[in-house]
């Protein structure tokens, strides 16, 4: 795997930044690792993440193009253009004004419910892990890289089918656990060619696969 391609994902401005809060928040965390709860906490952050990965990708980013202009125009930055142009950088990643807030949003409710700083930090820094997981998978999947493991080469092959196929099958970018569950993964070869991959806006009314 090419080194400028480490260097071009880790020196994005949105990566680096998140990067740098998730060692901040990691930092704080080495200081309480010998305890059996925070690393629950940790996990449970990222295993949070994994959930939104599929449900925001599928719920959210793939909704009915909204007629209000504002909400139109959040969609297609966050979603709609990268799927009209995949391989264009900037729309790879979630920029920070989206995720940051997410991230803080759901480190008020588990404090909310856990009422400790510690384990919250532990939480967040979960989320922050696997957030910038999934950026890297989602990443590989549009370059022109060829993945280490075996695994790694049939994500992104799933993944381009998503984009490539058919937009309503395939919504997992770190893993196909939740397509599996929720019947949108499919044998490619049993999935019918979308007119509306490649353009979410021209997609009629939502559809969901179940």
């Amino acid at each position: 795997m090419k080194l400028k391609y480490f260097k071009e994902y880790f020196s994005y401005p949105d990566i680096l930044i998140m990067s740098c809060l998730f060692l901040i928040s990691f930092g704080f965390m080495i200081l309480h690792l010998i305890s059996i709860r925070i690393w629950g906490a940790f996990i449970l952050g990222m295993i949070m993440y994994s959930l939104a990965e599929y449900a925001t990708h599928r719920f959210i980013f793939h909704l009915k193009p909204p007629k209000n202009a504002f909400l139109l125009k959040m969609l297609k930055r966050l979603h709609y253009d990268h799927h009209t142009n995949p391989n264009e950088l900037h729309l790879l990643f979630l920029p920070l004004w989206y995720s940051v807030p997410n991230v803080a949003i759901a480190g008020a409710i588990f404090y909310f419910l856990s009422s400790s700083f510690v384990m919250t930090n532990a939480f967040i820094a979960g989320i922050m892990l696997f957030l910038l997981f999934y950026e890297w998978k989602h990443y590989i999947a549009h370059r022109p890289l060829q993945p280490i493991s075996p695994w790694g080469r049939w994500m992104k092959k799933v993944h381009l089918w998503h984009h490539f196929k058919n937009e309503n099958y395939w919504y997992g970018v770190t893993n196909p656990a939740y397509d599996f569950l929720m019947g949108t993964f499919k044998d490619q070869k049993d999935v019918a060619q979308s007119k509306t991959a490649k353009n979410l806006e021209k997609r009629g009314d939502q559809k969901i696969e179940l």
